[in-house]
């Protein structure tokens, strides 16, 4: 399997009041977090954790809902062995998921077209640019 050199990080911009961010930049100072980005990761991370059980929920209503669809949230990674395994069930499946979708690039393309109708990520699809072409997926 290849190596992907697609980051799981993305970059978001956000609007901060002052007296806000001189409460964050207080504590950075003072070595509470080694600078705002730490504190707005570690905030968000708090937010995520506190929204877990809807986060749970909602995820396996929207898995359930699919019929013929793969469906995750993070990383998947789609290897050459799982779309031989999906051919030999004749099966053709959609992807659907949040995060970053990584798919061999060692995957014959035709194999790929035969086994993955569509492909609805949001986030990120590692793959090359025809496999882009083809799903209309942003890198």
């Amino acid at each position: 399997m290849n190596t992907y050199s697609t980051t799981l990080t993305e970059k978001v911009s956000v609007n901060v009041n002052t007296s806000t961010l001189a409460a964050i930049d207080l504590l950075v100072d003072h070595g509470y977090y080694s600078n705002r980005s730490d504190f707005v990761n570690q905030a968000l991370r708090e937010a995520v954790k506190s929204q877990e059980p809807s986060i749970q929920r909602i995820s396996r209503q929207v898995g359930e809902n699919l019929r013929s669809a793969q469906w995750f949230m993070g990383v998947m990674v789609l290897t050459e062995e799982e779309v031989d395994r999906l051919l030999e069930q004749g099966q053709k499946i959609s992807i659907t998921g949040y995060g970053v979708l990584c798919i061999d690039h060692g995957i014959p393309e035709e194999k790929l077209f035969a086994a993955v109708e569509k492909i609805a990520v949001k986030g990120k699809v590692a793959c090359t640019d025809s496999v882009r072409a083809h799903y209309g997926t942003r890198g």
